[in-house]
């Protein structure tokens, strides 16, 4: 077996499809869920998740899984007098599940086969295939033949509109960046999440890690009340010119220790590296500011992490009074 010890535990869902060809006369019964050995569907739907919990002891080489949910969906075809099953499986683990969405399809279509061999002998399982799967290091995988809408959206759901009606403002730190030294690939990442999820993003600032510039831009932000939301990226390591932790203290009301906790924990299921960050939560008037890292993929990590309790902290500070 591979050793996936070192690897991050992700959420993974992975359906796979295949199909049986009963014929004309085992098609009706099936339909009617009138074979005589009992309903063909139901059995194969108990017997597909039976065989994805399995997986592991039907292939020496697959990894024992511990399924988050297994689910069968079968659909009728009435001119090819075939039945089609579907398997989704679910898990936060280290490994994929695509294994034990196969073994469920498998699974399901011999038990309709096992039942149906005494009306109709000469009988076809085919097309079994993975459909999709998600999460993990390589993230979304799509089949290139078409796939029925509902499996797409299941790997790859519309995101929540959460941040609906929130303004948001993004300052970008790198000296490198603001320089132009290279391209500033942190604030695309932010502000295509922030608007997936219903945000307004209504400016966006790349500037040197200099104190200074990082305070007249929140100040600014503020007096003119163009955002209600401020996301900080970069300056929260340890290098001699991250300061945008203490800058952002310094001009805070109140400091939300949790938030940064809760960047930290998150963080640490993809990267031990997250513990080092210094990402802190503010609240400065009636503006909320989260200071996330320079990197983009733990900016989309920090946004996924915070973005279900975002309105509920704007919320609450509008309660506050303010000068």
């Amino acid at each position: 077996m591979i050793d996936v010890g070192g690897k991050a535990a992700t959420h993974r869902i992975a359906i796979a499809e295949g199909r049986i060809v009963v014929g004309k006369d085992a098609f009706s019964l099936i339909r009617q869920r009138a074979l005589p050995k009992g309903d063909a569907l139901m059995l194969a739907e108990i017997a597909g998740i039976q065989g994805a919990k399995s997986a592991s002891s039907l292939m020496p080489l697959c990894h024992p899984m511990g399924l988050d949910q297994v689910s069968l969906k079968s659909e009728l075809e009435e001119d090819a007098h075939a039945v089609r099953i579907f398997c989704t499986a679910s898990t936060h683990a280290k490994t994929g599940v695509e294994m034990e969405a196969l073994a469920g399809v498998s699974a399901a279509l011999l038990t309709i086969w096992d039942l149906t061999k005494m009306i109709e002998p000469d009988l076809l399982i085919d097309g079994v295939r993975l459909l999709a799967k998600s999460g993990g290091k390589s993230g979304l995988w799509l089949n290139p033949s078409s796939i029925p809408d509902w499996a797409r959206e299941k790997v790859s759901p519309r995101p929540p509109q959460t941040l609906k009606g929130v303004n948001v403002a993004i300052i970008t730190l790198s000296d490198r960046a603001a320089a132009g030294v290279y391209e500033d690939k942190t604030t695309p990442v932010a502000q295509a999440l922030l608007e997936d999820l219903g945000a307004t993003v209504t400016s966006t600032h790349v500037i040197p890690d200099e104190p200074a510039a990082l305070r007249r831009h929140i100040e600014q932000i503020r007096e003119h009340g163009s955002a209600r939301l401020i996301i900080t990226t970069g300056g929260t390591g340890i290098a001699p010119r991250d300061n945008t932790p203490e800058t952002v203290s310094e001009l805070a009301d109140r400091l939300i220790p949790g938030i940064g906790e809760q960047l930290r924990l998150y963080g640490s299921q993809f990267t031990p590296f997250s513990w080092s960050s210094r990402s802190i939560g503010a609240s400065f008037g009636n503006v909320l500011i989260i200071t996330l890292p320079g990197n983009p993929k733990a900016v989309h990590e920090g946004i996924q992490c915070l973005h279900r309790q975002i309105p509920h902290l704007i919320n609450t500070i509008d309660n506050i009074k303010h000068d």
